[in-house]
């Protein structure tokens, strides 16, 4: 039997199909990147010459620097419910391709056509930067965000997912934006002018972006994981705050230091105020898998010790330990596939009792549980001697180390695969139920 498309049923897609729209997006996002630096390079050369390339380059290598930091930071909140690559890629890319092109073109169209020539040079300046600017950039960093909303709903989880995705769209605009900056900042001021503007927007103040997107990233979490009017709405109060909190930071520069320090201090307590959400959504779904993982237990899926197991970072953490130190790399990696099996499984059913799961759910419930079954089987006689999972007292007390029938299961994951019909839904835990909102299943 062919092995399952692990990838595929970890992102929720069809096996072998990979979505037209989203590497659109990507390769227009790309485009519109290497565009926008381009033109930023030819400014250079124009400008200066080589020493125009000079700085560009420079310019560029420093805009990296930022991003090395914050992606990573970024995805230390995604440990226990990683994103899928490509979209993540998609949101970084847009942010640094179409988001800051078209920012480009908005803001420099209304700085020359309207509040220069309405306002004066200073005043229309300002006005450009602290209105002009955050309701254009938080605009074309949003579009990005409903255009997940509307065709990867199903990947929106928690408010985390939402932060996660919003914060690498900003990530990518503020690394193109950035390089924008030093370059100006190289050619007005020279060097002490570009390690001024490097400090402040690459180690002072980094996050910002990022925190005004988050808003955003918010509000369309909600749209993503709740029913009712309420979810109307979020997006644009999120949209709201986002627009505020850039126009605050943009606008203080007009009261000199005091008023960066208090937009400052402001900023900080959003980032307080992010992580407690993200902190809250891990709890939130660390007992999901312990509210919902239980009914699974006459499956000899999992065991109340591998519930435990999961439930925790440092019990995941072990179990990949033991998994290579039995099977090998090809173990740790079957681990790492089952626990973020589990997890999915527990955070669908959550997406059921809300009443926004997809409509073939069940079907996906289905290649979920084929998948924690075929990553057990990398376990099972790999030693003559098993040692006993970290987290149990006996090899027995975990599901790693035992056999189940459950042949049905990886059927009908095949026959999905497959593109065969999938057989008529039925009403215990084996098939799902015809009824959009389902009973629960129990042993």
């Amino acid at each position: 039997m062919r092995p399952l498309d692990t990838k595929a049923i970890l992102e929720g897609r069809k096996p072998g199909r990979h979505s037209v729209g989203l590497i659109a997006g990507i390769v227009v996002s790309v485009l519109c990147m290497l565009l926008m630096l381009g033109y930023l390079l030819l400014s250079g050369l124009v400008g200066a010459g080589t020493a125009g390339v000079v700085a560009f380059l420079v310019s560029l290598v420093a805009a990296v620097v930022p991003v090395t930091i914050l992606v990573p930071l970024i995805l230390l909140l995604d440990r226990l419910e990683p994103e899928p690559n490509s979209v993540l890629l998609f949101a970084f890319l847009w942010g640094a391709g179409v988001a800051v092109l078209t920012s480009f073109v908005l803001n420099t169209l209304g700085m020359e056509l309207y509040t220069v020539p309405v306002f004066g040079e200073d005043l229309g300046a300002y006005l450009s930067a602290a209105v002009g600017a955050p309701l254009v950039e938080e605009s074309a960093k949003g579009l990005a965000l409903l255009l997940l909303l509307w065709r990867r709903r199903h990947e929106i989880d928690s408010s985390t997912d939402g932060i996660i995705y919003a914060a690498m769209v900003a990530t990518g605009f503020a690394f193109v934006e950035n390089v924008s900056y030093f370059l100006g900042a190289l050619f007005t001021e020279g060097a002490a002018g570009f390690a001024v503007t490097f400090v402040l927007r690459g180690i002072i103040a980094p996050l910002g972006h990022p925190l005004y997107t988050a808003m955003i990233g918010l509000g369309v979490a909600y749209a993503a994981t709740h029913r009712g009017v309420g979810r109307l709405f979020m997006p644009v109060l999120g949209w709201l705050g986002a627009v505020v909190l850039h126009a605050l930071w943009n606008g203080s520069t007009a009261f000199g230091w005091t008023g960066l320090g208090l937009v400052y201090a402001l900023l900080f307590c959003v980032l307080v105020a992010l992580i407690v959400v993200a902190v809250r959504d891990r709890r939130r779904q660390v007992a999901a898998i312990a509210h919902y993982l239980p009914q699974y237990i006459p499956t000899g899926l999992v065991t109340p010790h591998d519930i435990q197991m999961l439930s925790t970072m440092g019990g995941r953490k072990r179990a990949r330990a033991w998994a290579r130190q039995v099977a090998g790399a090809r173990g740790r990696r079957a681990m790492e596939d089952y626990q973020l099996a589990a997890t999915e499984l527990a955070l669908l059913h959550r997406r059921l009792d809300r009443g926004v799961a997809r409509p073939d759910w069940w079907e996906r419930r289905d290649a979920i549980l084929a998948l924690m079954h075929m990553a057990r089987e990398a376990f099972l006689g790999r030693a003559v001697q098993p040692a006993a999972p970290t987290w149990t007292q006996q090899p027995t007390d975990s599901g790693f180390l035992r056999r189940s029938d459950f042949q049905h299961v990886i059927a009908q994951a095949h026959a999905q695969q497959g593109g065969m019909p999938p057989q008529p839904p039925a009403t215990d835990w084996r098939q799902g139920p015809p009824q959009q909102q389902p009973p629960r299943w129990g042993p």
